[in-house]
């Protein structure tokens, strides 16, 4: 039931001012009819040499800006009190704040405020350094590392692997997100130990990022789930059950195609990551018939297209963008993951392309992010553009295939 907004927010104001409790907090979505100045906000005190602060990264558009502010004694005025306040006072539509023995939702609705506040089972520690890597999601010393083998027995990761660790990492904020909107928004429903989250990998490969999900969403955020991987190699399949057999986790794999797999119950949540040209495609049209919620896909390479804008003629008078190989290249990324985004929009679902991880740790760094939010659409000004485009470039994209079918 909707209660009063600013009782609400005085309840998730008290948590944020316990400088001993809290051990991190976001804000994020809007309120209706209202925009706020960041996208997301994230909260977390630090101790730094000039005493405790209260920490905030905020996030734009673009990127991320990260701000300090001082602590001062007990039910005085402070940097840090008035940039709590600052925060509460703007329009966000979600609050998601843990502390070391709660965790706390709130979402704002056109009826006041929806808040759920459910206690951990155990009480965790919270790390107040101001060194960037402490504030990783899963501490680089986890023992998930150490079963994939992106740390050495010590648990210090080597060199070689860091790249796909901040691949890990980058995956799992932007997870994190997602989840937690979906569940205040009520697109997913909030887990129980009798009926876990179900989370569907497909073409999950050594399965880095579905063990990295299931680790952080049960292991930190506390939320039960089950996880099953999908990938045509039974060496996959092997190796995955025995890792998750050594950490302990709730998963099974399979094997199978992206489009034959069958995964009873329907999984809520499904993943594809860096899943091989058309592949990316099957997992999208599987994602759809099993209506999931929730939708994370990362594209690989996109050769599908590729090859079709090199048989077919180009239209007047885009001939520039495709004179050249590498320029071709990068178009046809483009055309693709716009059209796959155009196409899931038809679908009913909400969506955002968003950075997946920077340029410099993986070309492929784009993350199509889905959220079902409607049935089908079956007309209108965004399918007569999508005709169009497709029409002008005289290719047929693969998910539309698959959606037809």
């Amino acid at each position: 039931m909707a209660e009063n907004l600013l009782r609400a927010l005085a309840q998730v104001r008290t948590r944020l001012l316990d400088q001993d409790g809290l051990v991190r907090a976001v804000a994020s979505g809007r309120q209706r009819g209202a925009e706020p100045r960041w996208r997301r906000v994230e909260l977390r005190y630090v101790d730094l040499k000039a005493g405790r602060h209260l920490q905030l990264t905020a996030y734009d558009a673009t990127q991320a800006h990260t701000s300090n502010h001082a602590v001062g004694p007990s039910g005085q005025p402070s940097a840090a009190r008035d940039a709590v306040d600052d925060l509460l006072d703007a329009p966000f539509g979600n609050w998601h704040v843990e502390t070391t023995s709660e965790s706390v939702q709130l979402r704002v609705t056109k009826k006041g405020a929806l808040l759920h506040v459910s206690e951990r089972s155990a009480p965790v520690e919270v790390e107040r350094g101001h060194d960037r890597d402490k504030e990783r999601l899963l501490a680089e010393d986890d023992p998930l590392f150490r079963a994939l083998g992106l740390a050495d027995a010590d648990g210090r990761l080597k060199p070689s692997r860091r790249d796909k660790f901040r691949q890990v990492e980058e995956f799992l904020r932007l997870l994190d997100t997602a989840v937690t909107e979906a569940i205040d928004k009520g697109q997913l429903r909030r887990p129980t130990a009798e009926e876990p989250l179900l989370v569907a990998d497909l073409g999950c490969g050594n399965a880095y990022l579905t063990f990295a999900a299931e680790r952080y969403l049960a292991g930190v955020r506390g939320l039960p789930v089950h996880l099953v991987g999908v990938d045509v190699k039974e060496q996959s399949r092997e190796h995955n059950e025995r890792v998750a057999a050594e950490l302990g986790l709730d998963a099974q794999f399979v094997v199978g195609t992206i489009g034959g797999a069958e995964v009873d119950p329907a999984p809520e949540v499904v993943l594809a990551l860096h899943a091989c040209d058309t592949a990316t495609d099957e997992a999208l049209a599987r994602a759809v018939r099993w209506e999931a919620p929730l939708v994370l896909a990362a594209p690989c390479c996109h050769h599908d297209v590729a090859a079709q804008l090199r048989r077919a003629p180009t239209p007047a008078p885009y001939s520039m963008l495709t004179r050249h190989g590498i320029l071709r290249e990068r178009f046809a990324d483009t055309l693709t993951d716009g059209l796959r985004a155009t196409l899931m929009r038809l679908q009913g679902y909400r969506v955002d392309v968003v950075q997946f991880v920077e340029s410099q740790h993986t070309p492929r760094n784009t993350l199509l992010r889905a959220t079902r939010a409607t049935g089908p659409v079956s007309g209108g000004s965004l399918r007569r553009e999508y005709d169009e485009l497709v029409a002008t470039w005289g290719i047929s994209p693969k998910l539309a295939e698959l959606l037809d079918a």
